[in-house]
């Protein structure tokens, strides 16, 4: 379980990057911006996506016992 929380973890930090690299870049370079924006959403995403499924094992896990 705990390999879970860490990927969700590294999905955020790569979120939170992507975010600031499109604030830096949005006037210099668009197309690299809407790229990084990109990169932001499916690592939000994938954080939700992870967070959901680590939910739902720990609720298995508990019904077991």
């Amino acid at each position: 379980m705990k390999s879970y929380k860490i990927s969700e973890i590294i999905y955020w930090c790569i979120a939170i990057v992507s975010i600031v690299e499109v604030l830096l870049t949005w006037d210099s370079n668009r197309k690299r911006a809407y790229i990084f924006f990109g990169f932001a959403i499916i690592s939000i995403l994938m954080a939700l996506f992870r967070r959901y499924y680590r939910n739902k094992f720990s609720r298995q896990k508990k019904n077991r016992k």
